[in-house]
Parts: structure tokens; sequence; C-alpha cells
């Protein structure tokens, strides 16, 4: 009882800084966000690069695909390994571990003189972007006040669709081995902001370093301000979950914890079983395919989808993640059915003029959909649902999840493509119907509470 009154008077002393953003918050939620930018560029590399480097390293369709796959491949790993290292090393080291990998991929792949170096460099790629997966949302959620936490998280996918953009856009205009030097750039950026930026003040409590996450929370709130409250509810909740817990990895799978569990496996096979990453690495296939120009897709498509990511940011504190998460679902759905139709029409010749047309516009339809909602907003539930004392397994299995399910799906979408284009798109339409049901039923809405408060709200401690 004592805990749990200390936690309200913290939770009402805090209240009135709440609504402070510094630049602290901003300057370290760009510097975390950099390495999403590089993960977009990997996401789209691909798409903007696949006919130059099949026709100069003499890859087939299999090769190909493999190398495309191999990012998911590497991202599982990097999963495996990304919410232990999180917490043994912080969350702004396990950023530099990023970057290495990352820095590492990229410089393989852009003086790759065989196919061996270029997939180690899609895969030591994937293993950076696998451990940015799991530690940019949580670092960003644990750092910002609740009103923006959601805005300021979903960056996260706005820089990322915005490394896939430029991709699209420049993809088919530059060499490829520059490509990859662009993509390289935003990780030697974020290797020197990181000096710059402070450690997650939930972090540091859960390490024990109580004097640490005042000093922490000055620098993210203002040294006017009075942390005391803010850091008395996260000391408070972390020591109340530490003694309700021992935090084995077993204890995930507790009745209490069951909910959440569910929620961020579910919504991660909702984000990649939709077809999303397949379809943004093999994008200039699917037009080559429909018969609409690729250099002229790809651009409209690099310049579309940012204003889509953007819109995400701006709503997702305003609407709340429900509502927007069923949205998108909902117009990824419809713009899978109408390409499949859209297909279906180019089989038999009918408006053999219009269905090259039909096809890009519900292409850019199904991305700008996912861009606002499913493409980023289960990364930040993820960051918010799970209390510190599961977040490392949970945060692991979950992101584990994403990156096999987004290996099968990258993989097997060239084949199913080859097999049906209209059957492959029927096929996603049909599982974002299926999305939409499971939103509807289990996920909880967490806009404007506490991280502290959402662990109470769902998990029942006290």
């Amino acid at each position: 009882m004592v805990m749990e009154e200390g936690l309200l008077l913290a939770r009402h002393q805090n209240d009135r800084d709440d609504l402070r953003i510094t630049a602290c918050v901003i300057l370290s939620t760009f510097v975390a966000v950099c390495s999403s930018f590089s993960y977009g560029c990997a996401s789209g590399y691909t798409s903007g690069a696949e006919t130059a480097i099949m026709e100069e390293l003499d890859l087939s369709i299999a090769q190909f695909s493999a190398f495309g796959s191999f990012m998911n491949v590497g991202g599982a790993v990097g999963a495996l390994f990304s919410g232990q290292m999180a917490v043994i090393l912080g969350r702004r080291r396990t950023l530099w571990v990023c970057d290495f990998f990352c820095i590492f991929g990229w410089l393989s792949i852009a003086f790759a003189k065989d196919v061996l170096w270029l997939d180690l460099g899609r895969i030591s790629l994937g293993i950076g972007v696998g451990l940015i997966s799991y530690v940019v949302p949580v670092y960003i959620a644990e750092i910002t006040p609740k009103h923006v936490r959601g805005a300021f998280t979903v960056s996260n996918q706005l820089l990322q669709n915005s490394g896939i953009s430029l991709i699209y856009f420049v993809g088919t205009l530059i060499n490829w081995r520059v490509l990859a030097i662009i993509g390289v750039v935003p990780c030697f950026i974020q290797v020197i902001g990181i000096y710059f930026i402070p450690e997650s003040p939930r972090w540091l409590a859960k390490i024990g370093s109580g004097k640490e996450v005042e000093s922490s929370l000055h620098r993210l709130r203002g040294k006017d301000v009075d942390v005391s409250g803010e850091a008395a509810e996260i000391l408070v909740m972390t020591k109340m979950v530490e003694e309700d817990s021992k935090s084995s990895f077993c204890d995930m799978f507790q009745k209490k914890y069951r909910r959440t569990l569910l929620v961020g496996i579910g919504l991660m096979l909702t984000q990649q079983l939709s077809g999303a990453s397949g379809i943004t690495y093999y994008s200039n296939a699917i037009f080559r395919k429909s018969g609409f120009p690729e250099t002229l897709g790809s651009m409209i498509f690099g310049v579309f989808v940012i204003p889509k990511a953007l819109m995400g940011v701006i709503l997702v504190d305003k609407w709340g993640r429900r509502p927007l998460l069923l949205a998108s679902a909902i117009g990824m759905s419809i713009g899978s059915f109408l390409i499949g139709v859209s297909f279906a029409l180019q089989e038999r010749n009918l408006l053999p003029e219009l269905t090259p047309i039909f096809i890009f516009v519900n292409i850019l339809v199904y991305f700008g959909c996912y861009a606002i909602g499913i493409g980023g907003l289960p990364w930040l539930i993820m960051s918010e649902i799970f209390p510190i004392n599961i977040k490392v397994s949970a945060g692991t299995i979950v992101a584990l999840t994403s990156w096999t399910s987004g290996s099968f799906v990258t993989y097997a979408f060239n084949f199913m493509f080859e097999w049906s284009p209209q059957g492959t798109f029927y096929i996603f339409g049909v599982l974002g119907v299926l999305s939409m049901v499971f939103i509807w039923m289990f996920v909880p809405e967490t806009n404007g509470q506490s991280l502290e408060e959402l662990q109470v709200l769902l998990t029942g401690t006290t």
C-alpha cells in the first residue's frame, strides 16, 4: 500500500511538467532514428538496385530472392540478442553495436565483387537492423513525455519510410554501389550523436542507479524542472516489478502477461503477413509486371509515402493507436483486393490501357494506409505494453516473430508473384481482414498513459 500511494502521489506531482518538450528530447530522438533511416534504405535497396545487381553480378532470380531475404535472416539473429543486449549494455551502447553491423554490411555490399560478399553484407545489415527494430522504439518511448510518446516513437517509422523513399527516388538513377554508400551515412552521424544524448532513465532505474535517473531526467525535462515525482514513479514501479518477479524467461508466460504477449506477437504477424516487406523489396518487379514505368513509379512512390507517414506521426496521439490500426488494416485489405482484381483484368486483357494505372494507384493506397498505422504502430505498442521485468524476454520473442515471418514473406514473394499476381494479393487481402478482427478484439488503447500506468492496467500489478 505504501508503494501504491507513493506511485499515485508521484503521478500527480509529475503531471504539471509533463507537457514540456525539450531540445534534448528532440536531439535524442533524432540521433536514435538516424539508424531507422538506414533501416529504410536497406528495406528499399533491393527494389532500386535489383536490375543492376542481377546484371553486373549475373545473379539468378533465386539468388537475388535469397539476397533480399538475408536481411530478414540477419534480423532474426539480431532480434534474438536485442533485448538482452539493451539490458546489459544499455540503450545507447546497443545503438553503437547496431552501427557497427550496419556500417560493415553497407560497405560489404558497396564493394562486393561476388554474391558471397553481397550476401554477407546483407546478413550483417540484417543483424544491425534487427537490433535497431527493438532498441530504437524502446529508447524513444522511455525518454519522452507520455502526451507525445506516440508521435516521437512513430517518428521511427517516419524515418524508415524516408529512407525507403530516398532509395526509390534515386535508385533507378544512380549506381547500386553508390546507393549502399548513401545508406551508411546515417550510421556515422549516429555514432557521433550518441555521445551527446542521455541514457534511458528507466534502464538506469533497472540497474539501480537512482541518482543517475534524476540526472538523466533533468537533461530530458529541463534543469529547472522538478523531476523528483517522475523519478519516484519510475523507481517505485521498477522496485515493485522486481519484487513481484525473479525476471526469468518463463515469467512472460504467467497468466497476467498473456494478453500483452498475445498483442505483441499478433501485431508483428499482422505487420509482416500483410505482405508489405515483400512488396517493398520487389516493387519494381510489380511495376514491370503491371506495365507501369519503373522509374516513374519509383519516383512517385518515393514522394508519396513520406506525407502519409507524417500523417501517422500527427494523428497517433490525437486519434489513438486502435483507430489508426483499424483504419490502416481496412485500407491495406481494400488495396490488396483491388490490386488482385486489376491483375485479373490484365490477365484477361480487359481495360489494358487502364489496368497499369489501377495497379499503381492501389499500391499507393496500400502503402499509404500501411505508413499511417501498421507500418510503425506495432513497434510503438510493443515498447509500451511490456513491464520492465519481462521487456527483454518478451521484446526478444516479439522481434524474433517479426523477423522470421518477414523472412518467409520476403523469400516467398517472388515465387508467389510468379505463380499468380492476383492470387498473391488476394491472399494478402484475406490476411488483412483477419488483422482487422484481431485488432478489434485484442489490442488495447495505450494513448495518454505513462508506461507505469499501462503496466497496472494491463497486468494488474499494484
